[in-house]
């Protein structure tokens, strides 16, 4: 079977391999007091500049939802998309955690915009509505789309202008960077992001998030808040060589981005490919490594006999195929292939 379905389903980059194997060797220091970590903080400094504060958790949903958690209290708000994972794939764990209300928007690509913002804010200051303070955006989004620098610092500015905080959910920013072909900066921390939770798993780790605090000389609450925040919440890992080991190997030489650009190009290879099947349509602008195509019902049936992808909106008969590093060009003409025949 040939896996289009998640790039959770990949494996991990050999280097990653090689990186756990090496800070497996003797003891360390647990709970992040460890060269590794260290090592990592390191890394993440000289992609993103002194002024930060970085910490490490398990998994995706923890790093989303401990970063906004640092950021906002029960009777706050956090505006996002309709399609935001914190909204459709985390199973109500803001809500719970947080205790928090999700105010959610329309999104045909998963993006939204200031104007769709605005309309929301009038509720800030009235005692019987759940207080806007945070956006929450998704780099690149569930449907495979980036935000330029221009959109995030137009949601940062207005978020800032309301008191509010901007949180980046990044579980696929590399493929974002990749994508736009700028400095990852230029859409975080230079645009305004407060918080940022940099993927790891989606891009060829065995598993770990990075959740990272901008600006912490002008606004250190958050981040001297976020340790206790993750022991209480169960993302602290006693052995924390493991995972920052992990991204101090992802950082180093630009791996991250090498990731990123294979799994892009195979995206792309893979919406050409299919563009040019009758009766097949790629229904999304392909600017990560994520792509959206409608078919019909019986040829869809008749894929999955052969590879794993998942049938995104049964409704209007549209799949979502996502490539990951590991994925190859065989792989991937061998689909389109199929569904030609």
């Amino acid at each position: 079977m040939i896996n289009f379905a998640s790039d959770n389903a990949s494996g991990a980059h050999p280097r990653i391999i090689e990186a756990v194997a090496r800070a497996n060797k003797g003891f360390a220091s647990a709970y992040g007091a460890d060269a590794h970590t260290a090592e990592a903080d390191a890394a993440f400094k000289s992609l993103f500049g002194d002024d930060i504060a970085v910490f490490y958790a398990m998994n995706g949903t923890g790093a989303n939802v401990m970063g906004l958690k640092s950021l906002i209290r029960s009777y706050h708000a956090v505006i996002c998309s309709q399609m935001a994972h914190i909204n459709v794939d985390e199973t109500g764990a803001p809500e719970a955690a947080i205790g928090c209300k999700l105010l959610t928007l329309p999104s045909p690509d998963g993006k939204i915009t200031p104007e769709q913002v605005k309309p929301l804010l009038a509720a800030q200051g009235v005692v019987h509505h759940s207080q806007p303070k945070a956006i929450s955006i998704t780099q690149a989004t569930e449907f495979g789309a980036a935000y330029t620098p221009e959109e995030v610092r137009a949601l940062a500015d207005l978020a800032h202008a309301h008191g509010m905080y901007l949180h980046m959910d990044g579980a696929r920013i590399s493929n974002a960077a990749a994508y736009l072909g700028v400095d990852v900066n230029a859409f975080t921390r230079d645009a305004g992001v407060d918080v940022l939770s940099f993927g790891g798993a989606k891009n060829g780790l065995l598993f770990g998030e990075a959740v990272i605090f901008f600006n912490v000389s002008a606004n250190p609450a958050p981040a001297a808040d976020f340790p206790y925040l993750r022991k209480q919440n169960l993302q602290l890992l006693s052995k924390m060589r493991f995972l920052s080991c992990q991204f101090a190997e992802l950082l180093r030489d630009g791996l991250w981005l090498e990731n990123a650009r294979h799994s892009n190009a195979m995206a792309q290879r893979l919406a050409a490919g299919l563009a040019n099947v009758s009766g097949v349509t790629v229904v999304n602008k392909v600017e990560a490594n994520e792509v959206f195509a409608a078919m019909s019902p019986e040829r869809i049936a008749s894929l999955q006999d052969d590879f794993y992808f998942y049938v995104w909106d049964a409704a209007l008969h549209q799949v979502r195929l996502v490539c990951s590093f590991d994925t190859t060009e065989a792989e991937v003409d061998a689909f389109v292939a199929a569904v030609a025949r």
